[in-house]
């Protein structure tokens, strides 16, 4: 397997310290409100990353933080006047929510950085020790041009980069491109005790003291959005690798933007869409589909006609599923025959196509373009009058579902979860047709329509469908 690694902008085979095992840390969300869909993408992208990785046999080690404590965070909760812990828990719970409905795997650990503070405060003293950090009357700053490589993720030089960053003016800092690693209280914020006085932890020490914690001093790959190669997980880098002289991560990856209507998403332009408002037009499931339908370095395009082309994209493999668990109920119960067999073939070969796409960093286009010729494949051979057997449906049904969940798609199963109310409709107008009352079976059929279910009457029998 091939990952495009920011650090070296080259793609590299993917080699992890351990053999057989993978160590990721994924930034997460800070938790002051719902999460947008720019940040759903990193979320969904890095989870089919780590979908893929166990897939594949990898042992994954999976870290996503909480960053429950930051001036946002304290600004919000003053505003609604409550702490900002339980403004935190609350988000916390709706990133869940929405998590689920992306079909995002919980990770192996969600750390919260208030939860972490002695871990950080260990690794600020493990820094000022060594001379790359320094203490101005409570407020601890990390000593940047002591890290000689500082500017090597973004691939710029320190001077290049103090030029073109927007810099606090600090009369206390001894550099403008020194940055905090802990923060002196101020009236009204929470606050820890510490070598330094009361305080709170800047916002990079963070993950760095999580990622050391949960993960180890050298981490396999580290994610994120590409908004936070500078100046975040540019600093992480110096934070980390000055205190543990190690490499802090071997492979760095990072998804491109999102823009919405060909414009980037700002509050200012009115086109900031958090997930949960996505979610009140369109099933979740068809968000995951739309952020795994471009290469993730690519920037991504979010309008009405590509969520709907998603949409529609996504029907087609669900109906190819509900086609095969229809097809089974009248299938033949026997070996493959030598034609089956050829087509099982040709299953595999798309199999194999989605892994080559997939190997090779990540290219989740490709390979839910391979799920598109599968399906056109399984529907060419598969139908109503193939007199197929259970065991060619099954395989076909079982290989679609197989590369779904690798994908985090095609997990729902719509038989059997039809109400009563539909289900007796469904029965009284098979009875209408069998009177040869149309009027009736036509008007029920109407009814069920407007219900969201689509009849379609076949060979075997009557084939339902939600719409």
């Amino acid at each position: 397997m091939k990952l495009y690694n920011t650090l070296t902008r080259q793609k590299e085979e993917f080699k992890p310290v351990t053999p057989g095992e993978v160590r990721m840390y994924s930034c997460g969300p800070t938790v002051y409100n719902y999460f947008h869909i720019g940040n759903a993408r990193p979320f969904i992208i890095f989870d089919t990353l780590r979908k893929y990785l166990e897939y594949r046999g990898y042992k994954v080690t999976f870290v996503q933080n909480f960053t429950d404590i930051d001036d946002k965070m304290i600004k919000k909760a003053n505003e609604e006047g409550i702490t900002v812990k339980e403004l935190g828990e609350r988000f916390i719970a709706e990133y869940f929510k929405d998590a689920k409905g992306l079909g995002i795997k919980e990770a192996t650990v969600h750390p919260k950085a208030t939860e972490n503070i002695d871990a950080i405060i260990e690794l600020i003293k493990k820094l000022e020790e060594k001379g790359f950090a320094y203490n101005v009357d409570g407020d601890v700053y990390f000593n940047t041009k002591k890290f000689k490589e500082y500017g090597k993720l973004s691939h710029q030089p320190l001077e290049a980069l103090e030029a073109g960053a927007r810099i606090d003016v600090n009369e206390q800092k001894r550099d403008p491109m020194d940055f905090a690693l802990w923060k002196k209280q101020k009236p009204g914020e929470p606050a820890w005790e510490s070598p330094w006085g009361m305080g709170r932890p800047g916002w990079h020490i963070e993950c760095s003291a999580m990622a050391n914690k949960y993960l180890g001093t050298t981490i396999d790959i580290h994610s994120g959005g590409q908004d936070l190669i500078f100046p975040h997980h540019e600093n992480e880098i110096a934070q980390s690798e000055a205190a543990n002289e190690a490499p802090f991560a071997n492979y760095w990856l990072h998804n491109g933007y999102i823009n919405v209507d060909n414009q980037k998403m700002s509050k200012s332009l009115n086109n900031f869409f958090t997930v949960r408002d996505v979610a009140k037009e369109y099933d979740y499931e068809v968000i995951r589909f739309f952020m795994l339908s471009a290469h993730y370095r690519n920037p991504i395009n979010f309008s009405k006609d590509l969520m709907e082309q998603a949409k529609s994209g996504l029907e087609r493999m669900y109906t190819c599923l509900d086609n095969l668990e229809f097809f089974k109920q009248n299938a033949q119960d026997r070996a493959m025959n030598e034609q089956e067999m050829e087509l099982a073939s040709r299953l595999n070969k798309y199999k194999e196509n989605f892994i080559a796409a997939m190997d090779d960093d990540l290219n989740t286009a490709d390979a839910i373009a391979a799920m598109f010729e599968m399906v056109r494949e399984i529907n060419a051979n598969i139908t109503a009058t193939s007199n197929s057997s259970v065991v060619i449906i099954e395989f076909a049904a079982n290989l679609l579902k197989e590369l779904g969940n690798v994908l985090g798609i095609l997990q729902k199963s719509q038989q059997n979860s039809l109400n009563a109310e539909i289900e007796e409709l469904i029965a009284k107008r098979q009875q209408a047709r069998k009177e040869k009352n149309w009027t009736l079976a036509d008007s029920i059929r109407d009814q069920l329509k407007e219900m969201g279910i689509v009849l379609e009457d076949t060979p075997q029998g009557v084939k339902w469908r939600k719409v």
